[in-house]
């Protein structure tokens, strides 16, 4: 795979999968735009991923929760690197986890501000992304957006209901609709949904056909494939890489 003179935004991205898809697209020739709300730390990978020589990073601060800073983020990647090839929406996370509030009450009596906030972050983000940069790739003829979902949204969860319900918007509505308009202008929309994934130690208890959870570096190594030359068929599909889990028996 060769990425070379071809951008990402990767949001998300200064830590976890959002942070190691950055650095995977740079280190195969590309440049990368990380956005994070984390200002301090954004600094240090962007320095990191620069020092390796291999392609070009900046860091941009955005909140995916404000429209004015997600356009920003789609000017700055614009102005340094002259297109957006790849827009990769990796932000996101269960609402009661992040915000730690609520995680042993009900869903009635959890705030609705936590909720709020999951829903903002997890389907508006992606959407608000969709928005900005697709006017970009209409004008280039070209792009891909990757949209992550989860097996959460085919499953469900009593508890997190933001996040399943956010998901399903992404792998289901989301995906298919920027699939469909961007299709005339060359784009493509595709929505990548893993299974647990080792970016926490709790995600090795869920359980999977295979016996075990993914590492991070399998779900990231799929989008790749997706953006490169080899992938370029794929076009509004939610491709499950869950070990088997959504496949599992029911309970009965």
């Amino acid at each position: 795979m060769n990425f070379q003179g071809k951008t990402a935004v990767s949001t998300g991205a200064a830590s976890g999968m959002g942070l190691l898809f950055a650095q995977n697209f740079t280190s195969l020739g590309g440049n990368a735009v990380l956005c994070d709300v984390n200002e301090e730390v954004l600094k240090e990978k962007v320095a990191e991923i620069n020092a390796k020589g291999q392609g070009k990073a900046i860091g941009v601060v955005c909140d995916v929760r404000d429209y004015k800073q997600v356009c920003n983020a789609r000017d700055k990647a614009v102005e340094t690197f002259g297109s957006i090839d790849v827009m990769a929406n990796f932000a996101g996370g269960t609402a009661r986890r992040m915000l730690n509030v609520g995680w042993e009450s009900e869903f009635p009596d959890v705030p609705i501000e936590v909720f709020e906030w999951g829903l903002d972050v997890n389907l508006k983000g992606p959407f608000y992304f969709a928005h900005a940069v697709l006017s970009q790739m209409r004008k280039q003829n070209s792009g891909l957006i990757i949209n992550i979902g989860s097996i959460t949204g085919a499953e469900g969860d009593g508890k997190g209901m933001d996040y399943p319900t956010a998901k399903a918007g992404l792998m289901y509505g989301l995906t298919k609709s920027v699939a469909q308009y961007g299709s005339k202008y060359g784009i493509r929309c595709v929505c990548v949904s893993p299974g647990p994934v080792l970016t926490r130690a709790a995600m090795a208890s869920m359980k999977t056909l295979l016996g075990r959870a993914a590492e991070p570096q399998e779900i990231i190594d799929l989008c790749l494939f997706i953006a490169s030359e080899k992938g370029q068929f794929i076009n509004g599909e939610n491709i499950m890489i869950d070990g088997g889990r959504n496949a599992m028996e029911r309970i009965k």
